[in-house]
């Protein structure tokens, strides 16, 4: 595969199968950082071109497990968002918050990484929460009216802040917010690599964390790069 170098990460994720987890194991900022083009990116984490894109070739073959939502109904997207990812974050976090506190318990001593771990994740997860609950009550709700009104050839519904450019800029300033969070997890927890000294619980954590932070990329990826830039160009058609 030759590499187009001025597209961006956002791009590159949306056109080629399984493109986003060849970026996770690469490190590469596909959600909060998309709009960067290929050759930063990967300059940023010390990837060569030629090694992503034999790495890109190899995955594209395969089909990816992520449905294709850059042309299908906004409502579908959002139905996926909220059973998917919103679902799995409020109930992995209650998982990971009680084998934080087990595995503090018993390491914390020995391993006072814990502890910044145990802060880092519960910052996150206090972040996390109300981020979703504006999302479910206020910006999808609305975005939702407006594939309607489209739809159904009606007057756009009333967008309470304004423009919806508004609590997109929001949402997409706090998942800038989270990917830092995650970012400063994984390097407390080195790269979630369990000591030798690690029980099942302690290595079960470290495999949660990681778990928590690929899904929450590819959640940020789906809101960021398809779900907002879409709602933003409808609400722009809804009034011309």
């Amino acid at each position: 595969m030759t590499l187009n170098t001025t597209k961006t990460v956002r791009e590159v994720a949306l056109e080629v199968p399984n493109a986003t987890r060849v970026f996770e194991k690469l490190r590469i900022d596909y959600c909060c950082g998309g709009g960067r083009n290929i050759a930063e990116a990967c300059g940023a984490v010390g990837v060569r071109l030629d090694e992503l894109s034999r790495l890109l070739e190899e995955a594209g073959a395969a089909p990816d497990d992520v449905r294709d939502f850059a042309a299908g109904p906004l409502s579908d997207l959002i139905r996926h968002i909220l059973d998917t990812h919103h679902v799995y974050a409020r109930e992995e976090s209650e998982r990971i918050r009680a084998l934080l506190e087990k595995v503090c318990g018993k390491h914390g001593e020995n391993h006072p990484e814990l502890g910044q771990v145990r802060a880092l994740f519960l910052k996150l997860d206090a972040d996390l929460r109300p981020h979703m609950f504006k999302e479910e009550q206020i910006l999808f709700p609305y975005i939702l009216r407006l594939e309607a009104a489209r739809a159904a050839g009606g007057v756009p519904p009333f967008a309470p802040f304004g423009t919806v450019n508004n609590p997109v800029r929001m949402m997409m300033s706090e998942h800038d917010t989270a990917g830092d969070h995650l970012r400063e997890i994984r390097a407390a927890a080195g790269d979630f690599r369990a000591p030798d000294d690690a029980c099942m619980s302690f290595r079960a954590l470290y495999r949660a964390l990681e778990d928590f932070e690929t899904d929450l990329h590819r959640h940020i990826h789906l809101e960021n790069n398809i779900l907002f830039p879409r709602a933003v160009e409808l609400e722009a058609a809804a009034y011309n």
